[in-house]
């Protein structure tokens, strides 16, 4: 690189002589000039190309002359960069005044070029020789910061709770902290490749006699460039056996270059005792989760698990004695009809085995319909639907209609086929707890609970199939849906008011469905006629209706109360 000197002068002519002079080295790139006419100017080159090394200026010049330009210089940060004066005068206190300010040399005019060329170039040595020195006093620093610089990481390293492990580009070890010679057992092993670092250093992976893969190591990943964690590393020692979560990346110089790979162990042991321990607590947990699931379904078989949600409850175990919430539903009753003559032909292991195979029949239609079953009582069936009436209404329809598929299937063993009769009754009542101290069980309390026990009965007398009260039917969401036909009404017992019964029989054999739908208006008639004393005219209707629809029990019952009277 040449030496830049720059040249301050007014006059044209100086420039021409100095590149007339300097014309080899300047081809040569030894020395490189350049031109201010003035102070001012000069300020502005140096601003542009501060590496200038020497500055060679006139002292008389139009807008800022040489000794102004020199005073100036001394405010300028440029330890290397030398001054000399050209003046054309002899005058020696003008001379001595620049030296005072900090000019290297001075030359008088006019010129000799050979003593110019011999003052560049003592100024251009000892300019260089400025820059050598303050270089190898900077290499000084530079060195004794990085002594200092790694003195202090040493002692930071070796402060640290985990072991630190470096290697160089080549994989060799280079440093380990006391913590890593504690975890290791071992100091630096010299000339230890990467590959021996698992055996030599009893690296294994967690929990096989299998030492760690080289190329899974994250020393390995880190001398690739890669930045890796894991936590399925052990390192032992004799017996004692060393969880570890190990972290490694690579470490790069100035210019991008890989030059060393460092890695930090950190001892899991008490992690991975508090993992095994969470993991065993976990594991009996979901025993014990398993075995009170088991417990809830086996007591839901006893007590439903919607009778205990109503109580704000999940479990069994949940509940206390006591209990009770107030609830409006609908009640549905079943019986099978002449039950009791039916058992008399069985033995009681018969018994059970029919009944049980009848209920697992009706038990998902009511459960289906959104409906559970509060409670078996012998063949009898009590549910409850807290959702809405229609639920009740669909589960008891499809409850007889299942029961004609179970006829089917007896017919075919020569059984006789069964009937039942469905009340249903919908109402506010209470859910709760009864018992004593060392029996507790679930009831349902209420009036409307004994009306629906009541409809189920009256099936009996008008040979209907499914009864349903006036309030179940008024909060039917279409009851136009179904075929239905007002039956008369019934005094509940202790209280004033009657309740009026509808039956629904849309369960019915087809033939008969369509003749209940014929003589419906009719028979309607019939039952407003018998309620209002008219009793001759009720008879004829029902008399009509038999006629039509010799089948028609709820007919022959209204009959036969007409004749009585």
């Amino acid at each position: 690189m040449p030496a830049k000197i720059l040249v301050v002068d007014d006059e044209a002519s100086f420039k021409l002589i100095i590149n007339q002079k300097f014309r080899k080295r300047i081809r040569k790139e030894e020395l490189k000039f350049i031109f201010a006419s003035n102070g001012l100017k000069a300020l502005e080159q140096l601003q542009a190309e501060p590496d200038i090394d020497m500055i060679l200026t006139d002292i008389t010049m139009p807008e800022m002359d040489g000794l102004t330009l020199l005073s100036t210089l001394s405010d300028i940060h440029h330890p290397t960069l030398k001054t000399v004066i050209i003046s054309a005068s002899s005058d020696l206190t003008l001379v001595r005044k620049a030296m005072n300010l900090g000019a290297f040399d001075f030359l008088t005019k006019p010129i000799n070029l050979d003593d110019l060329e011999i003052t560049i170039n003592k100024t251009i040595n000892h300019v260089q020789q400025l820059k050598d020195a303050l270089e190898q006093e900077h290499l000084i620093e530079a060195a004794q910061h990085l002594y200092d610089s790694e003195k202090r990481l040493g002692k930071l390293l070796e402060t640290l709770p985990v072991g630190v492990f470096v290697v160089d580009a080549d994989g060799k070890p280079f440093y380990t902290n006391q913590a890593a010679k504690n975890i290791f057992d071992k100091r630096i092993v010299a000339e230890t490749t990467l590959e021996q670092i698992p055996q030599i250093y009893q690296i294994y992976l967690a929990g096989t006699e299998q030492f760690y893969p080289v190329e899974q190591q994250p020393i390995f990943k880190a001398l690739k460039g890669q930045h890796s964690t894991v936590d399925n590393m052990e390192i032992r020692q004799g017996e004692k056996i060393i969880p570890v979560e190990v972290s490694a990346s690579p470490i790069f110089d100035d210019t991008g270059q890989l030059i060393y790979a460092i890695a930090t162990f950190k001892d899991i042991t008490e992690r991975k005792k508090a993992e095994a321990e969470r993991i065993q607590f976990t594991q009996q947990l979901e025993l014990k989760n398993i075995e009170l699931s088991k417990l809830n379904q086996s007591y839901s078989r006893f007590v439903p698990k919607q009778f205990l949600r109503f109580l704000g409850h999940e479990s069994i175990v949940e509940v206390s004695l006591g209990e009770s919430v107030q609830k409006k539903m609908s009640i549905l009753f079943s019986d099978i009809r002449a039950f009791t003559t039916l058992s008399e032909t069985m033995t009681l292991a018969e018994n059970f085995k029919f009944i049980n195979a009848y209920l697992s029949r009706m038990e998902p239609l009511i459960t289906a319909n959104y409906g559970f079953i509060d409670k078996y009582i012998g063949d009898a069936i009590m549910a409850l639907f807290g959702r809405c009436p229609d639920d009740a209404v669909q589960a008891a329809l499809g409850m007889l209609l299942e029961l004609n598929q179970y006829n089917i299937i007896r017919n075919k063993y020569q059984k006789s086929p069964i009937t039942i009769g469905i009340g249903i009754n919908t109402g506010s009542l209470m859910l709760g707890t009864v018992g004593g101290t060392n029996r507790m069980d679930t009831t349902v309390i209420s009036d409307a609970v004994n009306l629906a026990s009541r409809l189920q009965d009256l099936t009996k007398v008008y040979g209907a199939s499914l009864i349903i009260s006036q309030k179940t039917f008024i909060e039917l969401k279409d009851y136009t849906k179904y075929n239905y036909r007002f039956l008369g009404q019934v005094k509940v017992k202790g209280k004033k008011d009657v309740v009026s019964l509808f039956e629904l029989f849309d369960a019915d054999p087809p033939e008969i469905i369509e003749l209940k739908k014929q003589t419906k208006t009719l028979f309607e008639a019939g039952v407003i006629k018998y309620y209002s004393q008219q009793m001759e005219q009720a008879t004829q209707i029902f008399q009509e209706i038999i006629n039509l629809n010799h089948q028609d029990k709820a007919a022959y019952f209204y009959l036969e109360q007409g004749n009585r009277v």
